[in-house]
């Protein structure tokens, strides 16, 4: 017989959460008061964003509360610079729920906008792509 293996609990600490989306990236996170390191898809932010995440620190320099947050983020979807946009934006709105006055410093700074900006689906009648033309004939 195999031995029980204790279900691990979800975590009890208080947390707020937002998210954010770009492209294809959906970005959910669980920002916690504190000082530890921040994980996204259970990495550290550096490995995971390995040259851009110190773009992520651009929510909370712009509220002045460097070292005061953690966070856990889960990303799906998209490319590394979809996600870490997303990443940014479900930063900026949860920063946003805890304290309503960071919203001024977070939209002049152009962090609760959304792009909405998507890929171009592919249309019937191109040559295999969104905006392509078939070539007339010459003659």
């Amino acid at each position: 017989m195999m031995p029980l293996i204790p279900m691990p609990t979800k975590s009890s600490k208080k947390y707020t959460y937002a998210l954010g989306r770009r492209k294809a990236a959906v970005a959910t996170v669980k920002l916690f008061v504190g000082k530890s390191s921040s994980i996204v898809n259970k990495l550290d932010v550096q490995k995971y964003f390995p040259t851009t995440y110190i773009f992520l620190e651009k929510p909370f320099i712009k509220t002045e509360t460097q070292n005061k947050y953690y966070y856990e983020a889960k990303i799906i979807g998209g490319g590394k610079e979809g996600q870490r946009e997303a990443l940014t934006l479900a930063l900026s709105r949860a920063l946003k729920i805890i304290n309503p006055d960071f919203t001024s410093p977070l939209r002049q700074a152009g962090l609760l906008t959304v792009d909405s900006r998507v890929r171009q689906r592919r249309m019937v009648g191109t040559g295999g792509k969104a905006r392509r033309k078939k070539q007339s004939p010459k003659r």
